[in-house]
């Protein structure tokens, strides 16, 4: 029955997609909200379980060059294990510091530590990604972000 990799894969993804679902229908309903705070997570969630489905009907056959592909370096493990710490770092320093100056951090660190060369763009497009969410979710959507040590 799960001869491909895709249907194991996509059993594995359907799995997760229910568990989000049940959570989704959870969430508390307000009743002065156009659009509840529950639309959005229920959709992805059922567009989830579409994507584990299409995986899971996939007649595509897999290849040695496909098998060959799915193999992962040691360093390219290292590189996700070492990013997977920042972003736990980044969870757990976020409130402390606060949105714009960890994630200001978290950008430039993370483009670091992946190599790119250009400092002085990478110091621009984190700040300037920081400043801009930042602005967009306290002003715009009226979402208070942790300011941690900035007065704003």
């Amino acid at each position: 029955m799960l001869a491909k990799t895709n249907q194991k894969a996509a059993l594995v993804v359907a799995l997760i997609a229910v568990i989000y679902l049940l959570l989704s229908f959870n969430l508390p309903a307000y009743s002065n909200a156009l659009i509840d705070a529950d639309v959005i997570p229920k959709g992805l969630g059922f567009l989830l379980l579409f994507f584990a489905l299409l995986l899971y009907l996939d007649k595509k056959n897999e290849t040695e060059a496909d098998k060959e592909k799915r193999k992962i370096s040691k360093k390219h493990v290292i590189n996700l294990l070492v990013v997977a710490g920042m972003i736990l770092v980044y969870i757990f320093l976020l409130e402390i510091i606060g949105f714009v100056l960890m994630t200001t951090i978290f950008i430039f660190v993370c483009s670091l530590y992946l190599d790119y060369k250009h400092h002085v763009t990478n110091i621009i497009t984190s700040v300037v990604f920081s400043l801009a969410i930042y602005g967009l979710f306290n002003y715009l959507l009226k979402i208070n972000l942790p300011a941690g040590i900035l007065p704003f």
